[in-house]
């Protein structure tokens, strides 16, 4: 018996053996566009598909089943059909399905908010996974951080049945673009892997015309919990250049090949790879007590502090030496939100538990 499909683009998952012989086929979908962005495989001997989903779910008539089983013949390969359960958020979201050791669906989840939201890669953690891309969307739906500019990342982590552990977003500026994450693993002394942090790749599309900074392979490297420790861009040789990145990799030495493509114009790219050392990732990471971007800032910025502290305190004056603003903090990277600031110039000062003090100047454009 033939089977149909769900909407305009439909997944399909075929299953081989070691020799590939076709062992089961599965046809997962909605009313919609859905699209597989990544699969990895999972420590149960399953797999977890990041699917960027312009679909509604699928209503069954009466009674509503979750996976309808076929089989053709005797001979031929078992094909199974899972319509998709979640609704969508808006325009775009990330569908993520773990699949067990025979190619069941064990549960699927879908994450957005109203705007565009689209997956691009996933990775294991020690206790979980994280799934990552970009999005359009404020606030709304499941969606609970909201964006800056153009896309920004989102960044979710699940643990291993699904449930959200955490999300964030992070902002380069225009259309950023997630194009690859690395997980770094750590032993603890009882022998098991604990995730130290989160390396992700991209590269940032100038809106018009390409300007420093833009087009230009970037690196975010991320606490385990998503907290932001550095951030770099890794120059072309002329700034005028396209470069867009395709993956980035982490080596057990420390050391980070990047590859992509660097191009005066579309249509004329020539393929570049960049490897790194750990001294040259090192000396990439610049070496400062305080680091505010943007600056000039129109609605939000970073305050990155750069010396080792348990607890600090930023404070912003403006010029006259009033206090308008002081947050706690205990991360590296903080969010300041300047929306409140009239155009000028202001001082940001952190003060730290070790007693360590360092300034610098904020402009609001």
């Amino acid at each position: 018996q033939d089977l149909k499909g769900y909407g305009s683009k439909d997944v399909l998952i075929t299953k081989l053996d070691k020799d590939g012989k076709e062992l089961s086929q599965l046809i997962l979908g909605g009313k919609g566009l859905d699209e597989v962005e990544k699969m990895i495989p999972t420590r149960d001997g399953g797999a977890l598909l990041g699917i960027y989903s312009r679909s509604s779910e699928v209503r069954v008539s009466g009674s509503v089943s979750t996976q309808a089983g076929n089989q053709r013949s005797a001979s031929s390969t078992a094909i199974s059909q899972m319509p998709k359960a979640s609704s969508n958020y808006g325009e775009g979201d990330y569908w993520i399905v773990k699949l067990d050791k025979t190619g069941k669906v064990e549960w699927e989840k879908n994450f957005g908010g109203r705007g565009d939201d689209h997956i691009r890669t996933l990775a294991l953690t020690s206790n979980g996974f994280i799934i990552g891309g970009e999005s359009r969307s404020e606030r709304s739906g499941n969606k609970t951080v909201g964006i800056e500019e153009g896309t920004d990342l989102w960044l979710i982590a699940l643990n291993e049945t699904g449930d959200e552990q955490w999300q964030k977003s992070y902002n380069f500026k225009n259309r950023d673009v997630l194009m690859g994450m690395s997980v770094v693993s750590g032993r603890l002394e009882d022998g098991s892997e604990k995730s130290k942090g989160i390396l992700l790749g991209g590269y940032t599309q100038a809106e018009g015309r390409i300007q420093t900074d833009d087009e230009t392979f970037w690196m975010l490297y991320l606490d385990q919990n998503g907290n932001e420790q550095w951030r770099k861009h890794v120059k072309g040789e002329s700034r005028q250049k396209e470069e867009r990145l395709s993956d980035l990799k982490l080596n057990r030495d420390g050391s980070i090949v990047l590859a992509g493509t660097s191009a005066e114009e579309l249509g004329k790219e020539n393929w570049k790879i960049v490897k790194l050392g750990d001294k040259q990732v090192d000396q990439l990471i610049e070496k400062y007590d305080i680091k505010i971007y943007p600056n000039p800032v129109s609605d939000y910025a970073y305050v990155e502090i750069g010396f080792d502290f348990k607890d600090a305190e930023i404070l912003l004056y403006d010029m006259s030496g009033r206090q308008l603003q002081s947050i706690k903090t205990n991360n590296k990277v903080t969010k300041i939100n300047t929306q409140a600031l009239v155009q000028g110039a202001y001082l940001v000062t952190i003060k730290t538990d070790t007693n360590k003090m360092a300034n610098a100047k904020l402009i609001k454009k």
